[in-house]
This record gives C-alpha cells, sequence and structure tokens, in this order.
C-alpha cells in the first residue's frame, strides 16, 4: 500500500516530550523523539494504551511545501518501544528519525527531507499532528518456540527494538531463538547497538539471544554494507533454520538491502534458484516480511 492510500482521517495531536540524539556527532543524525498524544484513548494493562501496539508505525503531518500545494506531507515512523503511558496519563511512544536529504535527478540539487527536517528540528513541548496507527507487519509467531531472524538497516532496527523488549519483558513464555542481524556504515552508527544507547545488550546473556552486525567496507563513502562476511560466517546454520517450517524472517530498513540479501542467502543455499524457491515458500507462509522505504 502506498501512502497516499492512508486513511488519515484518524488524527490526533501529539506533544514532543523529549529529544535526543542516539549518534555521535561524526554519524549521521539520528534522534529518538518521546510524543504523549493527546486524545488518544488509553488501552487496557499489558496491551499498549488504546490501538497502540509493538509493530505498528504512526503517520506524521509535516507541514508540506506549499509551492506544491501540499497541506501536509505523511510519513510513517515504527514506534521504537513498548508503548507507555505519560504523566498526565496520555499514551507515549518513542519514534527514531533520521535528518534525510536527496539529490534532485534531474537538477543535481540538493534538497533537504520535509518530515525527518520538521521532526529533528522540534523543540520539547512543540505540538505535533499525527495519525493511525497504521499496521502490524511484525507479529508474534503462534508457535512459542519459533525461530525469529530480525534484519534491519538504518533506523530499520527501531521495530525491533520494541518487538524484542516485547518479547522478553510481555510476552514470557517465548523460547525461541532470536537472531538480530543490523547494517550500518560504521560500528558508531550502530543505533540502538553502540555506546550512547545499546538498548539489547541486556539481551545478550539469554541462550536464545544473538545479535550481530555487518558494516561498510568504507563507512566514509556511500558503499552498500557488506552482508558477505556476516552471513556466510553463519551459512550452514542459517540455512538449517532457514529450512526449518518454524523459522520466521522479518527484514526492515533501506530497500536497498533486498537485493543484497538475495545475493547472499543465495550463495548459502548455493544456487540462486534454490533460494528464490525456500524464498518463496517462506513468503508464501507469511513467514518471510519486510517493512522496507
Amino acid at each position: 500500500m502506498h501512502l497516499n492510500q492512508l486513511n488519515t482521517q484518524n488524527r490526533f495531536t501529539g506533544k514532543l516530550v523529549s529529544t535526543e540524539r542516539i549518534t555521535p556527532a561524526s554519524q549521521d543524525e539520528v534522534r529518538e523523539l518521546v510524543l504523549d498524544i493527546a486524545g488518544f484513548p488509553a488501552g487496557g494493562a499489558g496491551s499498549g494504551p488504546g490501538d497502540l501496539r509493538v509493530g505498528q508505525s504512526i503517520g506524521v503531518l509535516a507541514p508540506g511545501d506549499k509551492t506544491f500545494g501540499q497541506d501536509y506531507h505523511l510519513r510513517l515512523y515504527s514506534i521504537a518501544d513498548i508503548p507507555d503511558i505519560g504523566n498526565d496519563g496520555e499514551p507515549r511512544v518513542k519514534i527514531c528519525v533520521k535528518r534525510c536529504s536527496y539529490i534532485d535527478e534531474y537538477s543535481g540539487e540538493r534538497y533537504q527531507g520535509l518530515a525527518s527536517n520538521y521532526l529533528c528540528d522540534l523543540r520539547p513541548g512543540d505540538p505535533v499532528a499525527l495519525t493511525g496507527p497504521f499496521g502490524l507487519p511484525f507479529e508474534i509467531p503462534p508457535e512459542r518456540d519459533a525461530n525469529l531472524i530480525l534484519i534491519a538497516t538504518s533506523t530499520g532496527i527501531a521495530p525491533f527494538r520494541a518487538f524484542v523488549r516485547h518479547i522478553y519483558e510481555e510476552v514470557g513464555d517465548f523460547v525461541g531463538r532470536i537472531w538480530l542481524f543490523y547494517g550500518a556504515k560504521s560500528g558508531l552508527d550502530l543505533v540502538y547497538l553502540n555506546d550512547e544507547r545499546n538498548d539489547f545488550a541486556q539481551y545478550y546473556d539469554k541462550e536464545t539471544f544473538a545479535a550481530f552486525t555487518a558494516l561498510s567496507p568504507r563507512p566514509h563513502f556511500d558503499d552498500a554494507i557488506d552482508w558477505g562476511p556476516t552471513i556466510r560466517e553463519r551459512g550452514e546454520e542459517l540455512w538449517a533454520l532457514l529450512s526449518d517450517p518454524k523459522t520466521y524472517v522479518y527484514v526492515a530498513g533501506l530497500i536497498a538491502v533486498r537485493d543484497a540479501l538475495d545475493r547472499v542467502f543465495a550463495e548459502i543455499a548455493e544456487t540462486p534458484e534454490q533460494w528464490q524457491r525456500r524464498k518463496a515458500e517462506l513468503m508464501a507462509g507469511r513467514r518471510w516480511v519486510e517493512l522496507l522505504y
């Protein structure tokens, strides 16, 4: 579904509680924003406030480009932590925002991303127009001993941060293995896996959890993340997991990761055809799910 197909009539006003940069100054700016949502109904304990759930996204209605007649500019952001209740009794969510820019392919000019720069420049107390929530792409498998392979790039790790925490803190009886693969330009760019905010470290002592990183070979250039060594090193065990009918693969982040993963998984499958057959089986069983942008 495209953004212009989403129903944005369900609108709320958010208030920025805090904004914190979670990457070093030498890297791309990524901020964690905490928002309280006025008028959103509170829900039951353990389920999240109102209709908010781990795995969903909220829509931000940033001010539009008036030169193009835009009243607002819609962008979706995954809920990056378990929804909570703020000090005023209103639902509270966290989102992860990377300050973006793009180069016009015709003029060659660089433009600032409307939504990301709007959000990164907000100050505590500022109002934010919101809509949603939308979707629930990553669901807890019905088998509590299922294997989960989570693959993320950049801010794509945000939904997995909430997802993993929900599994270990709220599901309780999940005993399956969780493997998290995260790609970034450099070790300093590992959102939620760096010295600034190493949330996943609390799960490292669990026998069922493991995290692996893949980095760009030249972090100061626009080279693609090199998934090869990280995945090949565990190729035999990964292929065995992918052959298990209780294995689910969830992928989030930049759309370029799709082709990169197809290439490296084709290597551990020995032929591209064998990999495509296995991937088709996973997708048909709703055990390969992507949230890409």
